[in-house]
């Protein structure tokens, strides 16, 4: 009997292992000290999975991984994929109880973990009850017996790949948002999300077998995975930073012989200031990616007088759908973000969720291959998301305000939830921001809007001044005013020396308002 052909699909823990049977010996990771062949990086790939297996992991049981950035974070968050399971990874910035909090929300069964994550489970009076004991890894020496070192959790085990079978909808990862506050809702991507952020993204900017790529944010963040994924589909170098400084980022660049990297605002603006960067040698730069939020114009202007038109832009939706303004892209458009990324479509919505026309203003909506599965155990708020074409396909819906020019080009004017009504007119920050940051006293602006007994809420700009600036508040709040129109001028003008920030140097705005709001005995 002629029995019929399989219907082939390629998954990522296949790649990877297909990189080390025809390439061993290139370099597959690098971070810090550590420099990982394809080969060595996919035996212990193999080898945590088969402890998991070992260990009774089934399909769909969700790890979490708490590391920082060490190449031990990515063999055990691939490791865990191989074995049929969903990675957990989760933020470093976290205080215990959260961390708690997510490991009980995902439902997670083990833990991979360094010491500086451990510390902050310890001091709680129990782990969670989803927790087993014996998928408790220590990811670095430790003594506790609680959890078992790596090198013992993997003894003796295979280094070939196990027979597990992967399902296009089967899911990769849960990422939970990075705020610092609350409970974030668990982003579940599939096997086929992850696929499709690999190849889009490795098309979309160029990556290819001899790129060699930087990472310069957090492992954990899905953000870092627009440049991790597409490096390691393609069989490319990864370099990560361990923690992020602008001296050592131009030094990386230079030795590693860097082509793409990934970097957020906060840090290009830190890289501008850095006082090496006149002489530092970047030749090898090919492409440079910022994402996280927008870079204001007069920054992105200095990055591309510094490094040359390689700058790309990515605006982007964690739950999936993202957009990019490339190099090439007209000169007209240099406001804009950009056309949707390959296996995207935009659409914007009305308040009442009618699709509007061109250069009409609204909500964002995207739909495409890298679409989360929903949120985890959160099926309303999924269904929250959810607006339907005429074909009966489910957009997501951002939450974000812009426009599409006649071109199909997109213009981000702010978040929903940030926008600020004032007067009954709507006042979107990034437009104040823009205005502010040209000041030459401002290094970095985020606008936020407070209460105030006549207009409901006003304008008022936090600042980080430049570097041995003198300008006063009154100073910056008078120069930005003569430039602003009437309904947008700032209420006032405070100096800060940071703003918190997420994992990809966002600023949490909702943090910066809490205190005026309160204060004035009203919720936000």
């Amino acid at each position: 009997m002629n029995e019929p052909l399989d219907d082939p699909q390629v998954f990522i823990p296949d790649v990877i292992a297909n990189h080390a049977r025809f390439q061993p010996r290139k370099e597959a990771v690098v971070c810090g000290d550590v420099r990982r062949s394809w080969g060595d990086f996919d035996a212990n790939i193999s080898r945590i999975a088969h402890a998991l297996l070992g260990e009774g992991l089934a399909r769909g049981d969700r790890v979490a991984v708490m590391m920082g950035n060490r190449v031990e974070m990515l063999e055990a968050v691939f490791g865990i994929v191989r074995a049929g399971g969903c990675a957990v990874p989760l933020s470093g910035l976290l205080t215990g109880p959260q961390l708690a909090g997510l490991l009980a929300d995902s439902g997670s069964v083990g833990a991979f973990t360094t010491a500086d994550f451990r510390a902050k489970l310890d001091a709680l009076p129990e782990l969670p009850a989803c927790l087993r004991r014996d998928l408790l890894v220590a990811a670095d020496d430790d003594a506790d017996p609680r959890w078992r070192p790596l090198a013992t959790f993997v003894e003796r085990m295979p280094s070939t790949q196990p027979a597990v079978t992967y399902r296009m909808d089967d899911a990769f990862n849960i990422i939970y948002s990075s705020g610092t506050t609350g409970l974030p809702k668990g982003i579940v991507q599939t096997h086929r999300a992850r696929q499709h952020w690999a190849w889009s993204n490795a098309i979309e900017l160029g990556v290819r077998d001899s790129s060699r790529a930087l990472t310069t944010t957090s492992l954990y963040s899905n953000g870092t995975w627009l440049t991790m994924l597409p490096a390691l589909w393609c069989g490319g170098t990864l370099v990560a930073m361990p923690a992020f400084d602008p001296r050592r980022f131009l030094e990386l660049v230079r030795d590693e012989r860097i082509t793409h990297t990934f970097m957020v605002p906060s840090q290009f603006i830190m890289v501008l200031a850095e006082p090496s960067l006149d002489g530092a040698d970047t030749s090898s730069l090919q492409s440079i990616l910022c994402a996280g939020s927008p870079l204001r114009p007069d920054t992105k202007r200095q990055v591309i007088g510094r490094f040359g038109p390689k700058l790309t832009e990515l605006y982007g939706f964690s739950e999936g759908f993202a957009t990019m303004l490339k190099p090439w892209h007209p000169a007209d458009k240099f406001e804009t973000v950009g056309t949707p990324v390959i296996g995207f479509e935009i659409r914007i919505l009305s308040e009442d969720g009618r699709e509007l026309p061109r250069g009409e203003v609204g909500e964002i909506a995207g739909y495409g291959g890298g679409m989360m599965r929903g949120y985890h155990g959160r099926p309303e708020e999924t269904a929250k998301l959810v607006w339907r074409d005429e074909r009966g396909r489910s957009f997501i819906r951002s939450g974000d305000v812009g426009r599409l020019d006649e071109d199909g080009f997109l213009s981000i004017l702010d978040r929903k939830k940030d926008m600020i009504i004032s007067g009954g007119f709507n006042v979107f920050p990034s437009d104040l921001e823009q205005v502010v940051g040209g000041h030459p006293a401002v290094m970095d602006v985020t606008v936020i809007g407070i209460p105030h007994e006549r207009w409901g809420e006003t304008p008022l700009a936090l600042v980080i001044r430049t570097a041995g600036a003198a300008a006063t508040e009154a100073e910056v709040l008078a120069w930005a005013n003569e430039r602003l129109g009437k309904h947008q001028r700032l209420g006032a003008v405070e100096f800060r020396a940071e703003f918190p920030r997420n994992a990809l140097g966002k600023v949490l705005k909702k943090d910066l308002r809490a205190p005026y709001w309160a204060a004035a005995g009203r919720a936000l």
